[in-house]
């Protein structure tokens, strides 16, 4: 997508603060390094073929929209060698708990990016992608902020843009009116159908998940988390 096609936005209009605690200074050489090893250079023209982005040979590429501290992105990385992933994440503390675990024990299926998601979007070529995962985002309760959730009609639109037909999107969250605004913007956007029968499918977890430090609060707390499924039509 070129430079004057591409939509759009306000600066962090999707996330919150960059920064948390201080990193420490084995934190911090470890997201010099492994940004050096691992960043996507956004500033280069996308490849045709997203494949050739990482150090393995991989059959897939999927897509993970603010990893947090990388359990998901993590796991699933792990276990399925065969498979690329790209992470985003903007907030440095994750970023660097992140490439503290790939320092100690490398991926060469991963790739990452530390900045708005919206810009790799609007990078990425058309079709390109086998999966994106939305997983616990921020769920911005107050109604002033809503513009900022990251399921909007123009975000759907960059999905539908970069996803493969048949691939799936999926969205978890705890905040029932994240998951009803979820559900509602995607039946009005059109190119993505949800896959459920029963409410016992939006509240069984993904296959094979691992399950994350949010996710366990949430359920401390006494909010049932529901998963949700979209294939792109």
């Amino acid at each position: 997508m070129s430079q004057q096609d591409r939509p759009s936005r306000t600066t962090e209009a999707f996330f919150g603060r960059r920064r948390g605690k201080p990193v420490r200074p084995q934190q911090a050489a470890a997201l010099e390094s492994g940004l050096g090893a691992y960043r996507l250079d956004l500033t280069a023209e996308a490849p045709s073929e997203l494949r050739t982005l990482f150090k393995t040979e991989v059959s897939a590429v999927r897509l993970e929209i603010g990893f947090g501290g990388g359990e998901h992105l993590l796991h699933r990385a792990t276990e399925a060698p065969p498979i690329g992933f790209i992470g985003v994440e903007p907030f440095v503390n994750g970023m660097a708990k992140m490439m503290m675990a790939v320092r100690a024990a490398p991926l060469a299926n991963l790739r990452v990016y530390d900045d708005d998601a919206t810009q790799l979007l609007d990078w990425l070529p058309p079709a390109s992608l086998d999966g994106i995962d939305l997983l616990y985002p921020d769920p911005w309760p107050k109604k002033k902020h809503w513009k900022r959730r990251f399921v909007s009609p123009v975000n759907l639109d960059r999905f539908s843009r970069v996803l493969k037909p048949g691939s799936k999107f999926r969205f978890a969250s705890d905040i029932d009116t994240y998951v009803n605004w979820t559900l509602l913007h995607c039946r009005a956007h059109g190119a993505f159908a949800w896959q459920a029968d029963e409410a016992a499918d939006w509240h069984r977890s993904y296959e094979g998940w691992p399950g994350t430090r949010y996710e366990a609060k949430a359920i401390r707390e006494g909010r049932r988390p529901a998963y949700l499924t979209f294939i792109r039509t």
